[in-house]
């Protein structure tokens, strides 16, 4: 071995080295403790109980669009309809469970509210398999299809509901409420940990250890890697598009539905712009635009990290138009450093 690759080597390995590969995986985290540390000395009503709690709740939806959108993201794609198909599930199922609804003569609604969830997340779950069979049958770019199917699954969601929201006070004689178990989900705790993150958390960890430890796992990393090479290799690189794009759709209809629990009714704007958080989240966390690295936690990290500085910069009682200013700033940042990153490597 030449002098020139044992100095290379040695650089690689090198505790320095291990450092900064230490650093780069727990950045996100060490970002978010001390956005925390920084906004608990500027704010007296930052760290406290209340104030988490609510924080934790919003987050919620932002990181369950996240979940689904790294495995978008984790094959060189971008979902930018997530938020859009949150609000149909959450429109579909609203409207199951509380109208009184006939179809062909026969009374099918108000329909039993678990039921009707299963029912809003298989829409979820196939306006996302469609998107990714768009993306995969007809060779349109990513963001072309999704932005496309944004628009449409927002005009269902509108049709679904009439541009009301469901149930309102213009709701039909008949009708029943939103599911108290739903509420409970989307308001309620358990030992003072909401129940919304609860249910984020467990939805996180299963989807980390499909990532790591499945087949379908390995093929997502190994489409965004080398897509060709994954295609030579036996992966079938369509039918995983669409099954990463599925989950997405499915992680948007559990959100959609927890967040009809929290705001006790469903509309079709809701989550509006939570798209551009979600993607935001997933590339603050670490995952690359381009595919082949990232992880799930992090992008969680990445949605508490956008919801922590929006939380602390409307108790710092920071002009809205001034917050978004630094949202996207701080998403530029991220992006450079993670080219920058890139490029040391390279």
């Amino acid at each position: 071995m030449s002098d020139n690759s044992n100095a290379r080597f040695a650089a690689e390995t090198g505790t320095g080295a291990q450092l900064r590969r230490l650093a780069g995986k727990s950045g996100p985290l060490i970002a978010l403790v001390a956005l925390c540390l920084i906004l608990s000395v500027l704010s007296p009503y930052f760290a406290t109980a209340d104030n988490l709690t609510n924080v934790s709740r919003q987050v919620a939806f932002v990181a369950l669009l996240a979940i689904g959108q790294t495995y978008v993201i984790l094959t060189g794609g971008i979902d930018l309809s997530v938020a859009a198909v949150a609000a149909l599930a959450a429109s579909v199922t609203t409207v199951l469970m509380t109208q009184p609804l006939a179809l062909a003569g026969v009374q099918i609604g108000p329909m039993n509210p678990v039921l009707a969830i299963a029912i809003g997340l298989a829409v979820g779950t196939l306006c996302g398999a469609f998107n990714g069979w768009l993306i995969a049958t007809f060779g349109i770019p990513d963001f072309i299809a999704t932005l496309g199917t944004l628009t449409i699954y927002r005009g269902a969601a509108l049709l679904v509901t009439n541009g009301l929201p469901v149930p309102s006070f213009q709701s039909a004689e008949g009708g029943a409420p939103v599911a108290p178990f739903l509420i409970e989900a989307g308001t309620g705790s358990i030992l003072g940990v909401p129940i919304s993150v609860l249910i984020t958390t467990i939805v996180a960890l299963i989807a980390w250890w499909v990532l790591r430890y499945t087949a379908f796992g390995r093929a997502v990393f190994a489409v965004g890697g080398n897509r060709e090479a994954a295609r030579i290799s036996g992966i079938s690189v369509g039918g995983t598009k669409i099954g990463v794009y599925a989950v997405s759709g499915l992680m948007a209809a559990i959100g959609g539905i927890l967040l009809v629990g929290r705001l006790g009714s469903a509309n079709a704007l809701m989550g509006d712009g939570d798209e551009l958080r979600a993607i935001a989240s997933v590339v603050i966390g670490g995952t690359h635009l381009f595919g082949g690295q990232g992880g799930v936690f992090g992008s969680v990290v990445g949605a508490l990290i956008i919801g922590v500085l929006g939380n602390g910069l409307n108790l710092l009682d920071v002009s809205p138009f001034w917050q978004r200013i630094a949202q996207g700033a701080v998403i530029i940042l991220v992006v450079v450093l993670d080219y920058w990153r890139r490029a040391r490597r390279g």
